[in-house]
């Protein structure tokens, strides 16, 4: 068997190692750098808690990847299962966490509900008006900038083919399978998974399947170091204060999001950056979750393009029309976590035909009445 994997993302990459490691030749396309579009602009998140309910057993296997990351590609991507700490600040959150937690049991997640004094007894100087919060112990975070370069290195050992910074052409389905021309030659391969983020639903439409998605860079920033006091990642149930999120690394530095509208991104370029007049009011929405950062200074800002689908689902699974088609895109700005997990899956789904990770709300199927 062999496959060419178009875009080098997160999920691009992991597909790339597991292929390779089910012993299909693979060819990993990325016309620029593995690992330097929405994925190096991801705040890093690694959190089950407020997922899409029937997105938790890909969710649960992604995590125990995560766990293995180390051992299994050789490098240190900084996975730290530091916690998940969600804070609600209202009587909204207070239901919408509830529902969560109840509805989450019975998938295999457990989250520990927190009291208003035992959120400041166990998380000094976070949240000090949270009336409530989940913590889920086994999750945390993991290094955006290092997690797919490692995933491309590691299928390279196994013997995958990856090539960057190309100009990408004509891309056919032949007799034989697919045919992709790029600007460094033609690629050809029985099978093509479709990994190209935003611009998914565009290769997708090359094989008669639409897909409602646009294209939105969030707002993304990091402070000045600070002495290292916050251990889990921290964010908030129903978008209480615009839905702020932080986490601070073992350097010191605090990575923030959240709380800012995000910004439309044109794909043609696939430019995005982050909007300066927008940090003030984010800054004053993350206050709550952690009142010293009025105090701190921000040393940078970014921003990155993101594929956010219609009902805000990925899009997961083998082509409506075309045999030896799959697809992997559109993640919606929650992908991170899942990017382990995602490139197992469709290794497994490409090789098999099966998985026992349930799709079915993810098939691009769902989209028919757009085709």
């Amino acid at each position: 068997m062999d496959a060419i994997v178009l875009g080098g993302g997160l999920m691009g990459a992991a597909s790339a190692f597991f292929l390779a490691r089910r012993g299909v030749r693979v060819t990993l396309i990325e016309r620029n750098r593995v690992g330097s579009g929405a994925t190096v602009a991801s705040f890093g998140n690694i959190r089950r808690s407020g997922r899409y309910i029937p997105q938790l057993p890909l969710a649960h296997r992604s995590l125990a990847l995560w766990r293995q990351a180390e051992a299994m590609l050789g490098r240190d991507v900084e996975f730290r299962a530091t916690g998940h700490l969600r804070l609600v600040f209202s009587q909204e959150g207070l239901v919408a966490m509830r529902s969560f937690i109840k509805d989450a049991r019975p998938w295999g997640l457990e989250l520990e509900e927190l009291t208003a004094k035992e959120v400041r007894s166990r998380f000094p100087g976070l949240g000090p008006e949270a009336i409530a919060a989940s913590f889920s112990p086994n999750d945390g975070s993991g290094n955006p900038r290092l997690i797919a370069p490692a995933f491309a290195s590691a299928a390279r050992k196994l013997g995958a083919n990856i090539i960057e910074n190309v100009g990408i052409g004509a891309i056919r389905k032949r007799a034989y399978g697919f045919q992709v021309e790029t600007s460094k030659g033609s690629h050809e391969a029985s099978m093509l998974l479709n990994t190209t983020g935003a611009w998914g639903a565009r290769v997708a439409s090359l094989f008669g399947e639409r897909v409602p998605i646009v294209a939105k860079g969030p707002q993304m920033g990091v402070t000045e170091p600070l002495p290292h006091r916050i251990l889990p990642v921290v964010g908030v149930w129903a978008h209480d204060h615009g839905g702020g999120y932080l986490r601070q690394v073992e350097r010191g530095n605090i990575v923030f999001g959240g709380g800012a509208e995000r910004t439309d991104v044109s794909l043609d370029t696939g430019y995005a950056r982050a909007d300066p007049a927008r940090l003030p009011g984010q800054l004053r929405s993350l206050l709550p979750i952690l009142p010293a950062l009025k105090q701190v200074a921000v040393i940078r800002t970014w921003s990155g393009c993101e594929g956010y689908v219609e009902d805000g689902l990925p899009v997961m699974g083998p082509s409506s029309s075309t045999t030896g088609l799959f697809h992997a895109f559109g993640f919606s700005g929650h992908g991170f976590q899942l990017g382990p997990g995602v490139g197992d899956v469709m290794a497994e789904v490409m090789t098999t035909e099966k998985t026992d990770i349930p799709l079915q709300d993810f098939l691009i199927q769902r989209f028919a009445k757009w085709n």
